[in-house]
């Protein structure tokens, strides 16, 4: 191997650049949550009236469902973390309960945020299962076993998990947990695991942590190797940047909003791996039903067949799902989704006789049960059979969400209504799917970016002030869509115009106000938020949590820390890394070669740059950030031998990421 570096440093110099470049732990910042809101348009009052006549508002049944059961809230609407923070604040939503309509919210949205408004412990089934609603963006299912509590699902973060459980135990008698369910690898289903259960526990073999094949590697690759820019994102979708109130946030369809408190994980003990499998967990009989590519990669349902209870993980709510979601992550399969849906259907669903997941609330009784799940299954199966349907007589990808519609017997049944996913973007997601992102016109095959193509097009339209003249007409005309047309274009090539900003901003909300998608009147509200007060002062992302990163595997971590390698600085700085970790028997070859940076298990360079052992037990507090490989070296923590100079070349390499990096042109602070 060509050696570039011509000079050999002292160790102690070497690894004190490390210690201020390489692996440092995230620093923590303030969200604010300024925002003017506006009062809802003539043309959007006159929209939110027709849907008030237009939809089933009727049928109650969905009302009747979410109040069945319930048992005692706590004292307090607030949980409060460790340093008197509030992690989770449910009087932010008590608008909701004064009966007003808001021409501010679709009247179907405002029904599902008011549906969303559970809150406390309800009975599912007689002395056996129990829920905990609206602590959380997800639900905690409890389990009673012979000898203490299965949860399925524990919450997104410890604070909340660990005051679901407290409310059970105080109101239905103290046990302890036996088992932990991850139904699938979302974090706001595993992430408050250390709120429920200790990891010294789950070693000892006390609790079981069980999860769907795959489980670990999807959660790994959702959380942290995007993590930076999927919570960026994920701050639109959820509204985390906006007030809640009539003009803001008022839901995120599948619950009310995301905790703000701590998140970890512990890796699972007992991995699903057949497509059915039954397992007696303390004593209950359990038939788990993996579906992978549906809601999550790693995904799994499951049957109580003594009691009839069918638990539909995230694959059934109460709402129709997102096959793209707007935060980021892998496309979804809608056809596999139907289909496993279907196979839930006729192997469990005809027998069932109460519904319940991980979301929103439970249904009971066969009929519904069957009424429920058929249009889901329907729902997903519409949307790609007949996304393709149009593709196949030319309708592209920029063209297919102003043309797919969900059939009008689907639009009168509360389940398939669109809340978190939307026709807009779930259409455009299964047309991505198969065909890519291309829409067969060249012009747009390799397009300039926004910033480079706008100034042109101002230009062309006669200038700014032409265009805020044109934008405000269209405006008082209700067309918001032409108005965000003309004036994104306008943004881009002056991102400095406040008035353009403004204006765009104020064409937002009119949109913002009219979607019936949670996640679509986040974006719109969030970015008219950003538009005006430029982009807020944000936390480090989740996949950052010290025990998610902790449960990595050590080739995933490489992985991790490849992702925030520059490889325009990194090119032509090619070198080698033996990595040993003697407690676990593990050797990794690590190359950085042509700017990129690499690993693989269970092989040992010959001639390697530099050797580094270090025991894994002693690289988890690397991992977890509290600590750095420069740190733990330097203390005699493992040890290096070679050409110590290379980590400085690795940390001189490496990006830290900003969670607040701008979204809309302008916004930077």
């Amino acid at each position: 191997m060509k050696k570039l570096i011509a000079h050999r440093l002292p160790v102690s110099y070497i690894l004190a650049l490390v210690i201020t470049f390489l692996f440092i732990a995230p620093v923590f910042a303030q969200e604010h949550f300024d925002s003017k809101g506006s009062t809802a348009s003539t043309h959007t009052s006159v929209l939110q009236a027709q849907l008030r006549q237009s939809l089933p508002f009727d049928d109650e049944r969905d009302f009747e469902e979410s109040r069945r059961g319930f048992i005692a809230e706590p004292a307090s609407r607030q949980i409060l973390g460790a340093r008197g923070n509030v992690v989770w604040d449910m009087t932010r939503y008590d608008f909701l309960l004064d009966g007003s309509d808001y021409d501010s919210i679709h009247p179907s949205l405002q029904r599902q945020a008011t549906l969303n408004m559970n809150f406390g412990l309800y009975e599912v089934v007689p002395d056996f299962i129990y829920q905990v609603r609206g602590f959380d963006l997800a639900n905690m299912t409890l389990i009673k076993g012979d000898t203490g509590w299965i949860l399925f699902d524990v919450l997104l973060t410890s604070e909340t998990a660990a005051a679901a459980l407290a409310l059970a135990n105080e109101q239905l008698g103290a046990m302890p947990v036996r088992a932990v369910v991850y139904s699938h690898s979302h974090i706001d289903h595993f992430g408050g695991v250390r709120g429920v259960v200790t990891e010294e526990a789950v070693q000892a073999g006390e609790v079981q942590i069980i999860a769907p094949t795959g489980f670990m590697e999807e959660a790994i690759a959702e959380n942290v190797y995007a993590g930076n820019a999927m919570s960026r994102r994920a701050g639109y979708q959820y509204g985390r940047v906006i007030p809640s109130g009539p003009f803001s946030q008022v839901d995120s369809a599948i619950g009310k909003s995301l905790a703000a408190g701590t998140t970890g994980l512990i890796r699972p003990t007992l991995v699903i791996e057949d497509d059915f499998e039954e397992h007696l967990i303390d004593g209950v009989r359990i038939v788990f039903q993996n579906t992978p590519g549906t809601e999550a990669p790693a995904e799994m349902n499951a049957w109580f067949p003594e009691q009839k209870v069918f638990w539909a993980a995230e694959n059934i709510t109460a709402t129709i799902h997102n096959i793209y979601t707007l935060r980021g992550a892998l496309v979804r399969d809608a056809l596999q989704w139907s289909k496993q849906i279907n196979e839930a259907l006729y192997r469990f669903g005809m027998n069932a006789e109460v519904l319940i997941s991980s979301h929103n609330w439970p249904r009971w009784g066969n009929e519904r049960i069957q009424e429920v799940m058929r249009t889901q299954r329907d729902a997903y199966a519409n949307l790609n059979n007949q996304v393709l349907n149009l593709a196949n007589q030319g309708v592209t990808i920029n063209e297919i969400h102003n043309e797919y519609q969900v059939p009008q017997s689907l639009q009168q049944q509360w389940s398939a209504r669109q809340y978190h996913g939307s026709e807009m973007h779930n259409s455009r997601a299964v047309l991505s799917r198969y065909l890519g992102y291309w829409d067969g016109n060249p012009a747009t095959l390799a397009p300039l970016s926004p910033a480079d193509s706008a100034p042109l097009y101002v230009e062309m339209m006669g200038g700014a002030n032409a265009i805020l003249t044109r934008a405000e007409t269209l405006n008082e005309a209700g067309q918001y869509r032409l108005a965000m047309e003309i004036l994104n274009k306008l943004v881009y090539a002056e991102p400095q115009n406040q008035s353009a900003k403004d204006s765009l901003a104020a064409t937002f909300e009119q949109l913002g106000y009219q979607y019936e998608s949670a996640s679509m009147r986040n974006v719109f509200l969030s970015a008219a938020q950003e538009l005006r007060n430029g982009a807020p002062q944000i936390q480090a992302a989740r996949g950052t949590s010290p025990s998610l990163a902790r449960a990595m595997t050590t080739t995933q971590w490489w992985d991790a820390v490849a992702t925030r390698v520059d490889s325009t600085r990194a090119d032509g700085t090619d070198f080698t890394i033996n990595f040993n970790s003697p407690d676990t028997g593990q050797k990794f070859v690590v190359e950085m070669s042509s700017g990129t940076l690499t690993n693989i298990e269970g092989y040992v360079a010959e001639n390697p740059d530099v050797s580094i052992t270090m025991n894994r037990s002693d690289l988890e507090t690397v991992i977890m950030g509290q600590a750095t490989l420069g740190t733990q070296l330097q203390a005699g923590i493992g040890s290096v031998t070679g050409n110590v100079a290379v980590l400085a070349q690795l940390a001189s390499v490496l990006v830290e990421f900003n969670p607040g990096f701008e979204m809309m042109p302008g916004t930077s602070n």
